[in-house]
């Protein structure tokens, strides 16, 4: 009954499909709006590894501009704004600085591969970054790409791709500062400046966040429980620097840092006291220099050499229990060439992975050598994009991958797409070589990489100021990896090993629009899907198969005002699917003022019903909260 009232929002969905569907154009008209559309649209780089605008991109892509960004707010994490969008779901443990998990298209979590500005960022021994502590403020606009994409970037792009761009300088010198406080005693703080000149551009911006939160755990019979405040803070910085001695060259570096600590809850019968205090220590870096250069009049080179690191530590009453840390440096050289039709890529790549740790990895670093080829190009109503790649694994040796994606130009307005495509992920360290510990864990060296092979199709609908779109997919997984108990009866052993045993069919289907209607800017989807596990033919733990998001905003003269819903169906926390989590749906409100050209005030109030609800089993979740803030860009 919970989830027949959360979904209320759909109708809100289907009426703006609805209009995109009722709306035609014809002759001169359709030109115009074709060229008036092309004028404003986003150009995304994710996709194709190559500037191309929105409207002519096979894939199913969404993106999050700096706009959305600022009225999420400086206290949303970014694994929570990621769930605001269409085919995506999060989970966290506890408050704001609690582990973070993304789920794209029903994939796991350890099927999304991040990048900042072209250079990968996570954890290399668990296969996950650690959304937590990305900084949001940091961030310029976000690009997402739902399903494989290892054909562009090799393993770990199973379920998609999301890529972060930080702030770079544009115009004049550009000071800024923000501040707020909230519910939890919260507190935010950023300032900064950008410009560039003389083809110089530069930007930095340093930020800082603290919460006293709450109580990460609320069952009273969880072995872990502990009724403290489990707060966090976090520091960030991020910056840019380049220089165009002549038009088509540019050579630059950017950076971004983020170190902070948050408590969580912990021990239990079995280990250490659960009223210890407990805190988890993390610092998070990326830095890439890169050349980008025209060569000639078809042919452009990008050398890009960057390197990012996942630095974790965990505390038990000050002293630190462990300490893992993951480097991952890149080396990077496309070429792009302009043909007489469509443009052509050609790539190699070398990315090392390492990791350094008190616990005894019998292997802890691997290399991987790649190439890879692509085109994309338009023939009358016709667009294709062709692309291929080669992974050499030190520890798996080679894997190709490919991708072929045709759209077909219904109408001015109207453009249909078929696409196919496979992925791999290699094995974490964490899966081959975590040695056993005193509950009996201990990895498998003998796993084999896990594969997926895609297929969809999607209509799409383009105008002025409305985009709507329907997506079906099916993204059938093999060898996936799953950690089992050695001895499911737990009679001999509590320890857990991973094994190749399972297979995954991802199918559904994604309904999505945005754009304007009269006064107001609304944005909503509908995610239908069927995440499961074929040996058990269950659905995946942690997914649920009916999620429904809904945003409005308006502006009122000066003012700003917009609401957002989203509603998640049941999910299971069990492979079994006989314990469920109830669905739930969260409404959220947004304000901002302007009081002169450069400065603002803004408010955003999160689960203004106080809802009870939960994303982890016996985690806490926010109540209702309050952050008001203020903003001021010099003019």
């Amino acid at each position: 009954m919970l989830f027949l009232n959360s979904v209320r929002v759909a109708p809100g969905v289907r009426s703006v499909l609805a209009v995109a569907c009722g709306l035609t154009l014809s002759g001169a008209g359709m030109a115009q709006v074709k060229e008036a559309r092309e004028s404003v649209e986003p150009v995304v780089v994710t996709a194709t590894r190559q500037d191309t605008r929105v409207s002519e991109v096979l894939s199913d892509v969404t993106v999050i501009d700096s706009q959305e960004i600022r009225q999420a707010g400086p206290t949303t994490t970014l694994a929570a704004l990621l769930g605001r969008q269409p085919g995506i779901e999060f989970t966290q443990n506890g408050g704001p600085g609690g582990s973070s998990s993304v789920f794209i298209r029903g994939s796991n979590s350890n099927h999304v591969l991040l990048l900042v500005d072209g250079v990968r960022v996570g954890s290399v021994t668990t296969g996950s970054p650690t959304w937590e502590y990305m900084p949001l403020e940091q961030i310029d606009h976000i690009e997402i790409v739902r399903g494989p994409a290892s054909s562009l970037y090799g393993s770990d792009a199973m379920g998609g791709v999301i890529q972060i761009f930080t702030k770079r300088g544009e115009g004049p010198f550009q000071p800024f500062v923000e501040a707020g406080y909230g519910t939890y005693n919260t507190s935010a703080l950023s300032t900064g400046f950008s410009g560039s000149q003389d083809g110089l551009r530069y930007g930095f911006q340093v930020s800082n966040k603290h919460s006293d939160s709450f109580s990460a755990i609320t069952n009273p019979t969880n072995p872990a429980y502990n009724p403290d405040k489990d707060g966090y803070r976090t520091t960030a910085s991020s910056g840019n620097l380049s220089y165009s001695p002549a038009k088509g060259h540019e050579f630059g570096v950017n950076f971004m840092y983020a170190d902070g600590w948050s408590r969580f809850d912990s021990g239990g019968p079995f280990s250490t006291p659960a009223s210890d205090d407990y805190k988890q220590k993390e610092t998070i870096s990326s830095v890439n220099l890169y050349s980008r250069n025209q060569l000639t009049d078809i042919w452009t080179s990008t050398v890009r050499i960057g390197q990012s690191s996942d630095d974790s530590r965990n505390l038990d009453n000050g002293v630190r229990s462990s300490f893992f840390r993951s480097t991952q440096t890149q080396y990077q050289w496309q070429s792009d060439f302009k043909l007489p039709v469509g443009t052509a890529l050609l790539g190699v790549e070398r990315l090392e992975q390492r990791v350094d740790s008190d616990t005894g990895f019998a292997v802890n670093k691997r290399g991987i050598n790649s190439i890879l080829a692509g085109w994309s190009g338009h023939v009358e109503e016709h667009t294709l994009q062709v692309n291929v790649r080669q992974d050499n694994n030190s520890q798996f040796g080679d894997k190709a991958t490919g991708m072929l994606a045709y759209g077909y130009q219904l109408a001015s307005n109207w453009r249909a797409g078929l696409s196919w495509g496979s992925a791999f992920k290699a094995p974490t360290f964490n899966d081959l070589y975590y040695p056993a510990d005193a509950y009996g864990d201990v990895s498998n060296p003998n796993l084999k990489p896990e594969t997926a092979v895609n297929r969809e199709a999607s209509l799409h609908y383009e105008a002025t100021g409305l985009d709507a779109s329907i997506t079906y997919y099916q993204n059938d997984v093999k060898n996936l990896i799953q950690w089992a108990p050695i001895d499911p009866t737990f009679v001999t052993t509590y320890g857990y090993t991973p094994s190749n045993v399972a297979s995954a069919t991802l199918t559904g289907w994604t309904l999505a629009s945005s754009g304007k209607m009269a006064e107001y800017k609304v944005s909503g989807s509908l995610d239908l899907q069927d995440p499961k596990d074929d040996v058990l033919d269950k659905t995946l733990i942690y997914r649920a198969r009916k999620v429904a998001k809904f945003a409005v905003s308006r502006d009122i003269g000066n003012m700003n005002v917009g609401g957002e819903v989203q509603a998640y169906g049941r999910r299971f926390v069990d492979t079994a699917n006989t314990q469920a989590l109830a669905g739930y749906s969260v409404f959220n409100l947004t304000a901002s003022y302007r009081v002169t050209d450069g400065l603002s005030v803004f408010a955003r109030a999160n689960n203004v019903f106080d809802k009870k609800y939960v994303l982890v089993k016996d985690f806490a979740t926010p109540g209702a909260s309050l952050f008001v803030g203020v903003r001021y860009v010099m003019k």
